[in-house]
This record gives structure tokens, C-alpha cells and sequence, in this order.
């Protein structure tokens, strides 16, 4: 987070001197040694992740020229989440988190290498793709509450860990931004499979980078409790914390109904502005530049900003983007409302996953992230094969018009909820000088 603490009033034998310092505390998370190695091990590795994100949406669609087929990809990328990412909400807070995160690693090198041979050998079919999609998707379900939670661990100062989630967003946004420009250069000079084989190679950045980490010893804990019941013990903690509940359901509709916009990016560039593999490269650039933008936005709010509130308004500006976007007459516009949308987007994932973390009990973490994993990668890949379906008959921009008439809907009731909790605690942003374990409730 970016902000400024002054001092005015030192006393020096009784008379008040004006001395003003600042401190800016944007990469404060930096100071941590662990957590450097994690964000440039995991910097490199996304760079390669959003490569092949990108070169699977143009090899499908190139592959099929259907419309369906890229929510079915979507689909089977992160449905699989959503089954198992409670299973792996529960591992994350029985095991080590360290030793689930390195393992997920090498396990999705695995996968990635196995995708670039599938590939390479140019003898592939729809399927092949679609079952190690599925098998990236249940990696995740198990990867993301474990890496989640690791990174409270990773910061030394407990006080700097909403700034090392701000700086992660960023750090996702970035590689959005730079992977699929590159990958759209790279699909045209050099042919697809280069982008999976890269992607192969980035998880030897950060498997090496969590090699290098310096954690504290893992006390294991007594476990007197089943599976089951770690499970339902997790549901009972979101569902008697109604300000954490509701913000999860909220990332659950615009999950299945606004954020599969993405599937779609495809036919814009191929179809309706005739382009080639750059152009849809430029547009997820864009969407990334935006992205990034709202990243930083958000990095850059004070302490004490009511994020409810900021969560309503940029909602609002993802629903109205997308509404220009939709049916944007020139390239250069569409690029534009793009990065307005995914300015507002961004918000939907950093403001709730920073609420999470900044306010759940240590106890709970894996399980409270894993079910807002369920919420974000549940419903998207049902929203993907709903978006798909409804495009083929009622046309790929009014379904995206339509996508962000939802979105302002749903923004509404984020600004009703505001109101309806003004002056409360709930939507304050955590200063990283309070407490990160302060119960958040309304």
C-alpha cells in the first residue's frame, strides 16, 4: 500500500519544532526475504502461466471455431477447482503449507511439459487438451488455499501482509499484461507449441525460489478431528460472519455471470475486428494494462478507505466498460473500454481476497480462502459454459452487453449494502498499523 506518515511537533527544550518525514511504503512487503524469492519465482512463472492461457484459447478456438468449445475449455480448467478447492482449503490448514505448495508446483510442471509434448507432436484432438486442462484445475484446487496462506507466512512483519496481497495483484496484472502480447508474437513467428514449452520452463523459477525460502519450523498440530468436520467447521465460521459471507457471494455471481466476458476475447479478434493471433494477444494486454491499473489503484488507498464502498463503484465501472466494449466500432476504442473494464474487474478479486486475509483467524485461513476459491473458480467455469451457449444464439456482443448490464446490478447492491451498513467496521480497510487478525464484522 502506498501511504505517508508525518511527523509534526518534535520537542526540542519546549519549543515545538516542525519536522516532516515521509515514508512510503508501497514494496514495504520487500523487507521480507521470503517473500522477495516468492515474488520473483512466481513473477517468471506467471509470465509463462498467461502465455499458455492465451496460446489454449487460440489453439481451441482455431482448432473448433466454436464458440462453446471456449467455455468448455474454461470449464474444465477451473471446474475442477471448484469440486476439490475445499479438500484442499482442509490440507492447507492440516499439513504443511510449504510442502503442499512445492508439490503443486512440480505436479503442474509435470502438466505443463506433458501439454508442450502433446503439442508438439501436432497428432493432438480437443480432448487431449481438455483432460489436462481438467488436471491443471484439480492442481489448483489443492495449489491456491496452500500458497494463499503461505504468503502470511513469507512476511516477517505481520503488519506489511495487505501490502504484500497488493502487490501480488500487481504482480498478476503485470504478467497479464506482458504474457499474452508475447505469446501472440510468439504463436505467429514461432509457432504455439513455443508457448507451453515456455510455461514449462517458468516453474523452475519458482520451485527454486520456495528451495531458497528460510521458513520457520512447521509445529504439527493434533489432529482430533475428521475430514468432514474440518469441512463443516469451515462453513460455519463464513456463515456466522455475515461481512465475509456476503462478499464472497457477491465474487460468486460475477463470477458466473460477468468475469467469463473472457471467453469470448477470442471471436473479437478473430471475427468481428479480423484479426490474427497479436490481436488477441493486444486485447488481453490490454485487459491486463487495465488490470494492472486497478491493481495499483488499490495498492495506492489509505488506510481506513471503506472498501465495500470502493468494491460498489468499481463494480459499476466493470458493468459500464463492458457495456461500451461490447459493441465498440473501432479497435482502438474496444482496447480502451477493455482497460476500463478490467480496471473496475480488478476489484473483485484484490478487495475480497485482501478482506479475507486481513481479517480470518490463522486457524481457519486454508478453509475461508479455499471457499473463496470455490466462489471465484467454481462459477466462472459454469458461467463460461453458459456465456458460451447463450453467445450462439444471441450473439457474442449483446451477451457481453448484457454481461455488463449484470455487473451494474450487481454493483447496486454492493452500494445498497454500503448504506444499509454506513459507519460500520466492516468495509474499512485494514491499516497495516492495526491488528491483521481484527474481526470484521457487521
Amino acid at each position: 500500500m502506498l501511504y505517508y506518515q508525518t511527523k509534526i511537533g518534535v520537542r526540542d527544550r519546549g519549543k515545538e519544532i516542525g519536522i516532516s518525514t515521509m515514508k512510503i511504503t508501497t514494496f514495504n512487503a520487500f523487507k521480507s526475504r521470503n517473500y522477495r524469492l516468492y515474488f520473483t519465482g512466481q513473477s517468471i512463472s506467471l509470465l509463462g502461466t498467461w502465455m499458455q492461457k492465451t496460446a489454449v484459447s487460440w489453439v481451441v478456438y482455431s482448432l473448433t471455431h466454436s464458440k462453446f468449445m471456449l467455455g468448455v475449455t474454461l470449464f474444465c480448467t477451473m471446474f475442477p477447482s471448484f469440486l476439490f478447492s475445499f479438500l484442499g482449503g482442509v490440507v492447507a490448514d492440516r499439513y504443511n503449507r510449504y510442502k503442499v505448495l512445492l508439490t503443486t508446483q512440480v505436479v503442474s510442471m509435470v502438466q505443463a511439459i506433458l501439454l508442450t509434448l502433446l503439442i508438439y507432436s501436432n497428432h493432438y484432438s480437443i480432448w487431449g487438451i481438455l483432460a489436462l486442462s481438467m488436471l491443471l484445475g484439480t492442481i489448483n484446487a489443492f495449489d491456491v488455499p496452500a500458497r494463499q496462506s503461505l504468503v502470511y507466512e513469507m512476511v516477517n512483519d505481520k503488519n506489511d501482509l495487505p501490502n504484500a496481497l497488493a502487490l501480488n495483484s500487481s504482480m498478476v496484472n503485470l504478467s497479464r499484461l506482458i504474457g499474452p502480447a508475447i505469446a501472440g508474437i510468439a504463436i505467429e513467428k514461432l509457432g504455439d507449441v513455443v508457448c507451453f514449452g515456455l510455461n514449462a520452463f517458468s516453474f523452475v523459477a519458482v520451485i527454486l525460489s520456495l528451495l531458497l525460502m528460510k521458513l520457520p519450523e512447521y509445529q504439527p498440530k493434533p489432529r482430533t478431528k475428521k475430514v468432514w468436520e474440518d469441512l463443516k467447521e469451515g462453513l460455519t465460521y463464513v456463515k456466522h460472519t455475515p461481512f465475509i459471507s456476503f462478499i464472497i457471494m457477491m465474487l460468486g455471481f460475477v463470477s458466473l455471470l460477468v468475469l467469463p466476458f473472457n471467453t469470448l476475447i477470442p471471436v473479437y479478434a478473430k471475427d468481428i475486428f479480423k484479426g490474427t493471433a497479436s490481436t488477441f494477444g493486444v486485447i488481453d494486454s490490454a485487459i491486463g494494462l487495465g488490470a494492472l491499473t486497478g491493481a495499483i489503484f488499490l495498492a495506492s488507498l489509505k488506510p481506513g478507505s471503506n472498501l465495500h464502498k470502493i468494491l460498489a463503484i468499481n463494480t459499476l465501472v466493470f458493468g459500464v466498460g463492458l457495456i461500451l466494449f461490447s459493441h465498440a466500432p473501432v479497435y482502438a476504442l474496444a482496447l480502451l473500454f477493455a482497460a476500463i473494464s478490467a480496471f473496475g474487474m480488478m476489484s473483485q478479486v484484490t478487495v475480497t481476497n485482501t478482506l479475507i486475509q486481513t481479517t480470518v483467524s490463522p486457524a481457519m485461513r486454508g478453509r475461508v480462502i479455499s471457499i473463496y476459491a470455490m466462489a471465484f473458480f467454481g462459477m466462472q467455469p459454469l458461467g463460461g459454459l453458459l456465456i458460451g451457449l447463450i453467445s450462439q444464439h444471441m450473439g457474442v456482443q449483446d451477451t457481453v452487453l448484457a454481461e455488463g448490464v449484470i455487473a451494474i446490478v450487481i454493483g447496486v447492491l454492493h452500494w445498497r449494502f454500503v448504506r444499509r451498513h454506513a459507519g460500520k467496521k466492516s468495509g474499512t480497510m485494514v491499516s497495516p498499523h492495526q491488528p491483521t487478525e481484527a474481526a470484521l464484522q457487521v
